[in-house]
C-alpha cells in the first residue's frame, strides 16, 4: 500500500496548464486524498464550474499515478466552491515571482462606494498600478499595469 504522503508529493508534480508556475496542490484544488487497499481517490474542485483544465489536470494524474502503478479514482466536486484563499503562501510566491500578482483582499464587490483594490506590481512591488481590462490571458485574471515600471502584468483574481 503506497502511504498517502507519497501520493501528496505525486500531486505536487501535477501542474495547471493555465498557470503552469501552480501545481494543483497549491492552487488548493486538492480537497482530499482518500485510501483503501488497492484504490487511491482524489477529490478535486475546479477554480470555477466550466474550468477547461479540470480534463487536462485529471488526464495528467492519471497518466502520473500509471506511471508509479497507482491505481487512482479522481472526483470532482463543485462543493464547497474553490475559493483564491485556498491558494497556499508557497503557491502565491510562486505566482508573483513568475510575474502575476497573487489575489489580494478585495472589498466585498457588492459595495458600490468602495475603495478599489490595490493591486502591486510583482515586478517591481510598487502599488502604483492600474488595472486595464477586468479580462486578463484566462477568465481567473484581470490585465494589470505598473504606473511606475510601466510593465503590464496579469493579476490573478480574488474569488470567495
Amino acid at each position: 500500500m503506497v502511504k498517502k504522503e507519497k501520493i501528496w508529493e505525486l500531486l505536487e508534480q501535477v501542474f495547471d496548464p493555465e498557470v503552469p508556475v501552480l501545481n494543483i496542490v497549491d492552487l488548493g484544488i486538492v480537497r482530499t486524498v482518500e485510501m483503501n487497499d488497492h484504490t487511491c481517490k482524489v477529490t478535486i474542485t475546479p477554480t470555477y464550474s466550466g474550468c477547461p483544465a479540470m480534463k487536462t489536470i485529471e488526464e495528467e494524474i492519471q497518466k502520473l499515478f500509471q506511471e508509479n502503478d497507482i491505481e487512482v479514482e479522481i472526483e470532482s466536486t463543485l462543493s464547497p466552491a474553490w475559493t483564491t484563499d485556498w491558494i497556499s503562501e508557497n503557491g502565491k510566491n510562486k505566482l508573483r515571482e513568475y510575474g502575476i500578482a497573487p489575489p489580494e483582499n478585495e472589498v466585498d464587490k457588492s459595495v458600490l462606494f468602495a475603495e478599489a483594490t490595490v493591486v502591486p506590481c510583482p515586478l517591481c512591488k510598487s502599488k502604483n498600478t492600474k488595472m486595464v481590462s477586468l479580462f486578463g490571458s484566462t477568465a481567473c485574471k484581470a490585465h494589470y499595469q505598473c504606473n511606475e515600471c510601466l510593465e503590464p502584468f496579469d493579476y490573478f483574481k480574488c474569488l470567495r
